[in-house]
Parts: structure tokens; C-alpha cells; sequence
């Protein structure tokens, strides 16, 4: 039991640990994991990934998306994309998913983690951060995946790309675009 108390102490709260990671903290970490399950300590988010919730006045919290990521990813370099975010860009978009991208240069395929659904694909460039010009031309490439009326998106994406900064929104075209939005 000692082991185990000493275990618990190195975790903390709001964390997302691999199974690696707290292999180097015990030796029969495999028992000591379904000893902290079974207690509530963690929480499996996916095959060997796990999550010291944070409690609060409501109960436990979920972990922050990111953190996830990271964890999942063994890896900072990342961006995560909500196509529900292309609807702030003023384009005709309406519709909301329940879908979060990653874009990294590691995973490929649809991966739950948690109660939650990403999408990660291998990108060799994206922004560290997410801009206005990088959301326009994720929004051109992804045009195919969207419910929405594609000419219709199309023709407000150009009138949107009238009023942007042209350099800005031309290295981003260069620089992430497919095919699609380097055309138009």
C-alpha cells in the first residue's frame, strides 16, 4: 500500500498521464493502475491513457482538450480545429458539429478520447495558433465535408476575401491550402 500512496502523491490533479508515464513512478504499475480505477483516482480516457479529474464544487472536471491532446500525442505540436469555429467567420456556415480536428504530424484516424470524438490528421504545416486567414482556407479545404450550400459558402468566402489582409490570406493560401482554395 505504501507504493501505491507514494504513486498517488507524484499525480496531479487535472493531468493526463500514459501508462509509460506512470511506469517509471511503480514497478507493478498495471496493478496499481486498476487500484486507482477501481478507488477513483483516474479515470481511463482510452487505451493507456488515463486522467487525475480535478474536483470542484459540481464534481469532477473533464480534462482541458489540449491537455488530452498533448498526452495523447506525447507532443506540443498541434492544432485543434472546430469546424463549428468557421461559423463565427461571417461566410453563410450555420450548422454544428460535435468534431474537433487535430492537426499534427504523428496520429492519423478518428480516435476517442474520454466521451469525445477527434479527428486527427497528419498536416506537415499548420499555424502554432489559429488565425482568421488559416480558418478561411481550412473552411476552402474542407468545403466537401460541410452540410451547408458549397456555392453558396463559396461566393460569400470570396466577398469575405475581399475584405481580409491580401498578404496575410495569400501566404496562408501558399503556405496550407490544397488544391481547392489556391484555384480560387
Amino acid at each position: 500500500m505504501a507504493k501505491l500512496d507514494e504513486l498517488k502523491r507524484r499525480l496531479k490533479q487535472g493531468e493526463v498521464y500514459r501508462r509509460t508515464d506512470l511506469a517509471q513512478w511503480s514497478k507493478s504499475v498495471d496493478r496499481h493502475l486498476d487500484e486507482l480505477l477501481k478507488d477513483g483516482t483516474l479515470q481511463k480516457l482510452s487505451q493507456g491513457v488515463y486522467y487525475y479529474p480535478k474536483e470542484t464544487a459540481f464534481g469532477k472536471t473533464p480534462p482541458e482538450e489540449d491537455v488530452l491532446v498533448r498526452s495523447f500525442l506525447k507532443d506540443d505540436r498541434f492544432l485543434l480545429i472546430y469546424p463549428n469555429s468557421y461559423n463565427g467567420l461571417g461566410v453563410g456556415t450555420t450548422q454544428l458539429y460535435n468534431l474537433r480536428r487535430v492537426y499534427n504530424q504523428k496520429r492519423h484516424g478518428e480516435f476517442t478520447l474520454g466521451n469525445r470524438k477527434f479527428d486527427f490528421k497528419i498536416k506537415h504545416h499548420f499555424p502554432n495558433k489559429l488565425t482568421t486567414e488559416f480558418l478561411l482556407v481550412d473552411l476552402v479545404n474542407n468545403l466537401d465535408k460541410l452540410a451547408e450550400d458549397k456555392l453558396e459558402v463559396l461566393r460569400n468566402v470570396l466577398k469575405k476575401a475581399e475584405t481580409m489582409d491580401v498578404e496575410k490570406l495569400a501566404d496562408s493560401v501558399a503556405l496550407y491550402g490544397t488544391l481547392k482554395p489556391k484555384n480560387y
